[in-house]
């Protein structure tokens, strides 16, 4: 069988000594999340036909409005994660803080905790833009057979044993990485299965685009704003083209693939950034990583901050790996 006719779950049989601690509970979370996001999928495939899109009335932790595909992602996820009985812990960018699970006989003797952005960009569903979940695993720190705490989720990123994002746009893509490279695979929704497509993505060292909301320029530090006069000037390869969708998962995906920086930086709006470190930053920069990419908030690794608190926001640079670095380096001229 070619490698590209693969299904994502003879992938994960396949390359079951690849996951930390082996011992099939990684590949059976694996397999919910992506059972968990065909039913999120089919969903968001529905927009506009059925009453699911628009606010759903309410403000997330973030003071955030959450739309009605957000409150169904989240719910999604984490029915699907715990009836399954495999993670003993969950947080989510959705829920103000953190859920135990105690499993069947209460015994709490699972190993994993997820933490997880339901649906990033969830603002663009009524205008039909593509939109994502991003999702993070944690092997946890206290001992097993107790209750969770806010230890087994504030790790650094650098602790993850895998981490990954689904895509629902044009077709829809789980990407994921437990630590030996990145992988996407494309659902055939007339099969409703998952296939091998995009075999150890690579980002390229360099590129042409630069995603950031430039409406906010004013409000950037001077390091960012010397970075974008830079990426607009003449060179040899021509000025970069801004690129900017709003939905990061989207915006980095495409990054990827064709080359190019991602930004979301502090402000005077956002002193510490908009991002969520754990949710959306820590699980974006193990994938770009393992992609042979760079992830940082301008001076700094992502993976080798300490979190704080559960919905702590950062400043973040990701992408090719010599366009951070060259962001690096107007962030240190000026705002170190």
């Amino acid at each position: 069988m070619s490698k590209k006719n693969q299904t994502l779950g003879e992938f994960i049989i396949e390359n079951q000594e690849d996951f930390a601690y082996s011992s099939g509970e990684l590949s059976r979370l694996i397999n919910s999340i992506r059972l968990a996001a065909k039913v999120v999928n089919h969903e968001v495939n529905k927009a506009g036909l059925v009453d699911i899109i628009g606010a759903h009335g309410e403000t997330n932790i973030q003071g955030e409005d959450q739309q009605k595909l957000d409150v169904y992602a989240n719910d999604t996820f984490i029915k699907t994660l715990t009836n399954r009985e495999i993670v003993c812990g969950i947080a989510s960018e959705e829920n103000d803080d953190f859920i135990t699970i105690e499993g069947h006989n209460k015994d709490h003797k699972n190993k994993y905790v997820v933490l997880m952005d339901p649906l990033d960009g969830s603002s663009n569903i009524d205008v039909n833009v593509s939109v994502g979940t991003i999702f993070s695993v944690y092997r946890r720190v206290t001992p097993v057979g107790t209750p969770v705490t806010k230890e087994d989720f504030l790790q650094p990123g650098n602790k993850q044993v895998a981490a990954g994002y689904i895509i629902y746009g044009t077709s829809t893509m789980l990407v994921y990485t437990t630590g030996n490279g990145v992988n996407g695979f494309t659902l055939n929704p007339a099969l409703g299965s998952w296939y091998l497509s995009h075999p150890q993505m690579k980002f390229p060292e360099t590129g042409t685009i630069y995603s950031i909301n430039e409406g906010n320029y004013i409000h950037f530090p001077q390091g960012v704003k010397d970075y974008i006069k830079y990426c607009q000037e003449e060179k040899p390869e021509g000025p970069y083209t801004s690129r900017y969708i709003g939905s990061m998962v989207s915006d980095i995906h495409r990054n990827m693939i064709k080359g190019g920086i991602f930004i979301y930086p502090k402000s005077s709006q956002n002193s510490s950034g908009k991002l969520r470190l754990l949710y959306e930053c820590n699980p974006m920069a193990f994938i770009v990583e393992q992609a042979g990419g760079k992830a940082s908030d301008g001076f700094d690794r992502i993976l080798d901050l300490k979190p704080t608190e559960l919905h702590q926001r950062v400043p973040f640079f990701c992408g090719s790996t010599k366009m951070v670095e060259k962001a690096e380096e107007f962030m240190t001229a000026k705002d170190r």
